[in-house]
């Protein structure tokens, strides 16, 4: 039996998905098995996975049933002690499985190893850095402040654990990973690698295009996992709700230039202002009303070429520092 049970899920992902594949099998740690979720692709997915040869490989097809229950059929076929799952347009680094497999044995009472994640573009050219932030023992306050691992490309997992918790979440799409990671981390510790190893493609086609259903599914996950007869975890709640709306606001605004979007982004910024009024305060606001403006009264194509042109005075990325990252020692109970 193999060590590390590796899933990836996938739905037409012929553009991406061999570059996905490539990036485990190029892993410097070999004893794994790879299990790939065909969830009713209907382009070259299946014929990609043919031309690879890999006696680890395999593959399932299923009639298409989401992100989580892919992942969740992926689960029970594994056969490895830990698991690890990476989405059909993500990348690692070939350290990744070596050096998460080692924290974990490093650390027997952790049950989910994570690292740090980078973006890409779909071409793979890097966008910005993710969070970057390195927290280990009992997480469960810092994660649901934010969402500190990315993705789901990211966790590394005791299985035994896994199935303890549960499978993912369908009906908390696209935001399951969240909601997944805060029950483990309700009953175990986790483990960070202070590294780069997952590059997270961000596209326009992706699911966290759709920002209203984006917003309303980070919120339900927070109040799951909020004890409102907890003072200390209501705050952190109404901290991390402030988070959600200022992420937002940025991606309302990041890479893309249409009117509609623009306008979704005061919404978001107005709400991210009620849970944190220091943000009117900040440089960053500015930066992100004139592009808001921009936008939203301007020719796409015009708007395009107007922020490229003065890209540092539209840079919007320094909205994600006021993000608020950890929170003081008093409010660490759950």
């Amino acid at each position: 039996m193999p060590i590390i049970s590796v899933v990836i899920p996938v739905y037409n992902g012929e553009k991406t998905l061999k570059e996905t594949i490539e990036s485990v099998l190029n892993q410097t740690f070999t004893d794994w098995e790879l299990i790939v979720i065909n969830d009713g692709s209907t382009d070259r997915t299946l014929e990609i996975i043919s031309n690879i040869e890999d006696q680890r490989l395999k593959v399932f097809s299923y009639p298409n049933a989401g992100l989580a229950a892919s992942r969740n059929r992926g689960t029970s076929l594994a056969t490895g002690e830990y698991i690890s799952f990476i989405d059909a347009d993500d990348v690692w680094t070939p350290d990744k499985l070596e050096l998460q497999l080692k924290a974990l044995q490093e650390h027997p009472e952790a049950a989910v190893a994570y690292s740090w994640t980078d973006c890409i573009n779909e071409s793979g050219k890097f966008l910005y850095i993710g969070s970057h932030l390195s927290f280990s023992g009992n997480v469960y306050a810092n994660l649901l402040l934010s969402n500190f691992l990315d993705s789901g490309s990211n966790a590394f997992i005791r299985s035994s654990a896994l199935k303890v918790v549960g499978g993912f979440d369908g009906s908390l799409n696209p935001c399951e990973d969240w909601d997944m990671w805060l029950r483990l981390a309700t009953k175990y510790h986790f483990v960070a690698v202070p590294l780069v190893q997952v590059m997270y493609r961000i596209s326009g086609n992706s699911m966290s295009a759709n920002l209203v259903k984006m917003a309303a599914k980070n919120l339900e996950v927070i109040e799951r996992n909020c004890d409102r007869n907890n003072p200390n975890l209501q705050k952190i709640a109404d901290l991390s709700k402030g988070n959600i709306y200022k992420f937002l606001v940025f991606k309302a605004l990041d890479l893309t230039f249409k009117p509609e979007r623009a306008w979704l982004a005061v919404k978001f910024l107005w709400q991210a202002i009620q849970y944190d009024p220091k943000l009117l305060r900040t440089k960053a606001i500015w930066k992100v009303l004139l592009r808001t403006a921009t936008v939203a009264f301007l020719p796409s194509q015009l708007a395009q070429a107007t922020i490229n042109k003065f890209g540092k005075l539209y840079n919007i990325e320094s909205l994600l520092i006021h993000l608020q990252k950890y929170i003081p020692l008093e409010l660490e109970s759950r």
